[in-house]
């Protein structure tokens, strides 16, 4: 039986008491011992309903519990190189690591781990809080939708499973409809946050725009220039517009930021999981119940199903999956919320651009739109649903790869260009002179791709009656 059976049958043997039965009749009626029943009358004498539930299968008392001798050498050690470093004997090293290299040179046994050494002088007072530097208050572009399936937002939040293992819950959020969805994974890798945005978007549907913050997972990582990652060639495959959060603000994201509150409250808060299938069945659980609740603040004691699906929206075939090989660049757009340094440039896909005459209290809207004929990286001052703004600098941006038109769907006679064929395209353009490439590229596609286009044409205008009106 799941963990939600057997919740609810120790709930109906508690409703059965409380209407006077007998605790053998409870037990004949639920075919259980009358231990068992009087095991879960006792936890809900103590516990209420909550009582109920599971409890964790963690040990109570650790074996590997530091002794008061190791924890005293820790001490010792840490007021033994503070004095060295106050009189000029040795280095002004007297954090964890210092601490624990000291122990090692004293042959202290067991050596504690560097977060154990930090919790032992926590806890004795040995340590100085760290100065928060406080960063000037920054006014930062952003979209305001006032239609469903124009923004989403999505974020991860760590939790910790009963026997310590971390898991990485994704979980996203239409900002308008406050409809959610959300997958527990055990990693954050790229190829889990792409599988997350395909689950988004076959079940929220696809937006207009979908925010992330700056994750390695989402953005590609922090190691390589200009680096178009996993999740921004799928993004721009699917037809969605990409909008990455200003680094370190999450009051950016804040629709799910406060999403993330309910969740934890409903799905972790007095709850013990076990496994990743357990964390999932409860999460979906609490997804429905939230989907249907009609006492949220902004909507007017509509449920977020109720206004999600007021209007139709355009949803990624559920056959649709993850590839194996690089996906090719697809026509789109990529946008990124960014503050202006003290030395006037904007720091987008690891790559610095400049900014003439910057704000320093104002941040900036950054554009990289992909066009067969090429890429452009634009700096504007608002974001891209404000009437009027100003494009303050633009930039080539460098692809070393062909960027194919983007199509919704086409018929199993024009299927979208086969591996080898897109191989065969990329060979083209490193091998053809630069001023030729982007309509020799064109002239291959596009002949097979006009009808797509005209339906896809037709779609998005539909869309833009109902995102208008």
């Amino acid at each position: 039986m799941t963990n939600s059976e057997l919740l609810a049958e120790r709930k109906l043997a508690i409703f059965q008491l409380r209407q006077g039965k007998r605790i053998i009749e409870v037990a004949q009626s639920l075919d259980h011992s009358t231990s068992w029943v009087s095991k879960w009358q006792k936890r809900f004498k103590n516990g209420g309903w909550v009582g109920l539930k599971d409890r964790s299968r963690a040990p109570k008392y650790h074996g590997h519990k530091l002794s008061e001798r190791v924890r005293e050498a820790v001490r010792q050690a840490r007021l033994e190189l503070e004095a060295e470093a106050a009189l000029g004997e040795g280095l002004k090293y007297v954090g964890a690591i210092a601490v624990r290299t000291r122990l090692r040179k004293k042959k202290v046994e067991p050596v504690p781990s560097v977060p154990s050494i930090e919790r032992i002088l926590k806890e004795a007072g040995m340590t100085k809080p760290k100065e928060k530097r406080v960063e000037p208050q920054v006014d930062y572009p952003h979209l305001k939708p006032t239609q469903e399936h124009q923004l989403c937002q999505v974020d991860i939040v760590p939790h910790y499973l009963s026997g310590g293992k971390k898991v990485s819950c994704f979980n996203a959020i239409d900002v308008v409809s406050r409809y959610p969805t959300g997958q527990p994974f055990a990693h954050r890798r790229s190829e889990d946050a792409a599988a997350f945005l395909i689950h988004v978007w076959q079940e929220i549907g696809i937006p207009s725009y979908t925010q992330l913050d700056n994750e390695g997972c989402f953005s590609g990582g922090a190691t390589h220039k200009r680096v178009l990652g996993k999740v921004v060639r799928l993004a721009l495959e699917v037809g969605t517009e990409l909008v990455f959060s200003p680094v370190y603000h999450p009051e950016s994201n804040g629709t799910v930021e406060r999403f993330h509150q309910d969740y934890d409250r409903h799905v972790w808060e007095d709850t013990y999981l076990d496994n990743i299938d357990e964390v999932l069945e409860q999460s979906q659980h609490f997804f429905r119940l939230y989907r249907q609740r009609e006492d949220h603040s902004r909507l007017n004691e509509q449920s977020p199903e109720t206004i999600h699906s007021q209007y139709p929206v355009q949803k990624l075939d559920s056959d649709f999956t993850l590839s194996e090989t690089r996906r090719p660049l697809k026509e789109g757009r990529v946008h990124f919320m960014r503050r202006v340094s003290a030395e006037g440039k904007v720091r987008v896909l690891n790559d610095e651009w400049v900014v003439p005459d910057p704000d320093a209290e104002k941040g900036v809207w950054v554009t990289i739109e992909f066009l067969t004929t090429g890429a452009t990286l634009r700096i504007f001052d608002e974001a891209p649903d404000r009437p009027e703004r100003r494009c303050l600098a633009s930039y080539p941006f460098p692809v070393n790869e062909p960027i194919l038109p983007r199509v919704d769907k086409l018929t199993k006679e024009d299927k979208a260009l086969s591996q080898s064929e897109i191989k065969q395209i990329r060979i083209d353009h490193h091998q053809m002179p630069r001023h030729s490439q982007p309509r020799t590229i064109v002239s291959r596609v596009g002949g097979r791709l006009i009808s797509s286009a005209i339906n896809r044409t037709a779609r998005l205008t539909n869309r833009i009656f109902y995102t208008m009106y």
